[in-house]
């Protein structure tokens, strides 16, 4: 998806503008994510660029579009620039040790233990009600 949105309307407000924006993007991520994946692969990632224009755009990640998109408005900006292009990737996995690790049973105790009984305060540290 590449593509220029105004951010001025002769009814709309820019912030319901910049609002009606996030939810064609939340749609499009949406819409690309329930594509099948191809062999081998873990998800969906996206490259996105947002800016005043194509040329101004700068790269960010897909969470941060939103407050990007929000930030080229308060620039005064008459436009703002997305585009998002979804690429598969998989996922960093932790590298697994070379030997297998065995399970360690919890240590026993050499005795069994007596249950205690709850000792009673002596007289004098009684206290009066």
């Amino acid at each position: 998806m590449k593509k220029t949105f105004p951010l001025t309307h002769p009814k709309i407000k820019p912030a319901r503008l910049a609002d009606s924006i996030r939810a064609e993007i939340s749609k499009y991520i949406k819409r690309e994510r329930r594509k099948e994946l191809p062999e081998g692969v873990d998800f969906w990632d996206f490259d996105c660029k947002v800016g005043a224009d194509a040329a101004a755009a700068t790269t960010q990640h897909v969470s941060e579009v939103s407050k990007a998109i929000g930030q080229t408005l308060e620039e005064g900006n008459d436009t703002v620039y997305v585009e998002i292009i979804a690429k598969p990737a998989t996922r960093n996995k932790p590298a697994e040790p070379a030997e297998p690790v065995e399970p360690v049973e919890p240590a026993k105790p050499d005795k069994p233990v007596e249950p205690v009984e709850p000792v009673e305060p002596a007289e004098d540290e009684k206290s009066t009600d």
